[in-house]
């Protein structure tokens, strides 16, 4: 999507301004780093590595479960951007519950990403279960009204991301912006790809975990990128995401989250730069770069990799009154800053690890955070 006005994206040069919105703008600024960009991030944290990489930064109101509001936005786009023209704005999560925000911002920057109508195409429950129909794609049922096997059945809350949203059904009773989605069994899978418009340029598969507890037991752990995955599969999963692509128009990094067991099945499509975004850009290839061309029609690459690179979250076990000062290990991002008041649940940092092969580095970062976990574990005493 490119707004009306003469797109400054047709003259991408190097040391250029790019505006980026999300929920965190961490990993996009960094990203944005790699491309030899400047990031004006304007999320919901800012916390001290994301200051520490925009030029300028902005923290905005609004919430995980709510999104980004499209007023106070704006207003702090205009804000970063000054008297300069950036050359895109790059969103991240936090629109797909209120994607009429895209359109307005779009109205006034040029937005290097998909707009508001592929969004609801991709992200409205009832749209994608019937492009999947028409493509062929199995996808677990959903339904609005109670079902009989509750046991067998999962509660998502629309437009949202993470999975801290998605639990086992149990009562006939959720919100209005909810719905039930039949349980498949088996492994996660996502396929990472840079859309054109008419077809999806595959990047790679990486394997997500969860960091279950009682309340939020599909909540984000963590993601390794594969090395390999099986051929059939990805060729399946490719004539699949082609057909989306040319029917949706989808454009610019996406994602396609799977249950794989014997049979693949679709989940959702994230229509943006999402989790994976650290374990998949490099320094050759900035995907960022990549991004910003497929938006604008031009001749796109697509990276190659050796090895594996995982990414996990700590979280915080227990509320914390005060964050201790921490002297962050480098393979460490996202940090919290000390003084902060943590509840339980909240996020603390994320942590990386590369390594041969996806197990090595996935267990790599599982060690790592545990490692790191002794420097706030003590001030729960």
């Amino acid at each position: 999507m490119i707004s009306g006005m003469r797109s400054p994206l047709l003259a991408i040069l190097p040391n250029s301004a790019v505006l980026i919105a999300a929920v965190s703008g961490r990993a996009l600024a960094a990203a944005a780093r790699r491309a030899g960009l400047r990031p004006l991030v304007a999320d919901l944290f800012n916390d001290s590595d994301t200051l520490a990489l925009a030029e300028r930064a902005i923290k905005l109101s609004g919430s995980l479960q709510d999104g980004i509001g499209e007023v106070a936005l704006l207003e702090a786009l205009k804000e970063l951007a000054g008297d300069e023209m950036p050359v895109a704005l790059i969103y991240g999560s936090g629109f797909e519950a209120n994607p009429g925000v895209i359109d307005a911002i779009s109205r006034r920057f040029a937005v290097a990403g998909n707009s508001a109508q592929t969004i609801r195409a991709v992200k409205d429950p009832v749209n994608l279960q019937r492009l999947c129909r028409q493509i062929g794609i199995p996808h677990p049922a959903i339904a609005f009204e109670a079902p009989n096997d509750l046991k067998n059945w999962l509660v998502k809350r629309s437009g949202a991301a993470g999975g801290s949203h998605v639990r086992q059904a149990r009562d006939s009773s959720v919100g209005r912006q909810h719905y039930y989605q039949r349980f498949i069994s088996g492994r996660n899978l996502s396929a990472l790809f840079l859309a054109d418009r008419k077809r999806a340029n595959m990047i790679g598969f990486s394997r997500q975990w969860v960091s279950p507890t009682s309340q939020t037991p599909f909540r984000y752990g963590g993601a390794v990128r594969l090395g390999r995955y099986d051929r059939k599969k990805a060729a399946l999963i490719e004539t699949w995401l082609n057909a989306l692509v040319e029917i949706t128009g989808l454009v610019g990094l996406c994602s396609a989250d799977f249950i794989d067991d014997r049979d693949l099945h679709l989940i959702e499509i994230n229509p943006r730069p999402g989790a994976t975004l650290d374990i998949f850009d490099c320094e050759e290839t900035p995907l960022l770069l990549e991004h910003m061309r497929a938006t604008i029609g031009s001749d796109i690459q697509i990276p190659s990799y050796a090895g594996s690179s995982a990414s996990g979250i700590a979280y915080a076990d227990k509320a914390l009154g005060s964050f201790p000062d921490v002297n962050w290990p480098v393979f460490t991002a996202d940090h919290q800053i000390s003084g902060t008041a943590l509840q339980a649940g909240d996020p603390i940092c994320t942590v990386f690890a590369t390594a041969p092969s996806a197990s090595a580095a996935m267990k790599a970062v599982k060690d790592r955070i545990k490692q790191i976990a002794v420097n706030w574990r003590e001030e729960y005493r």
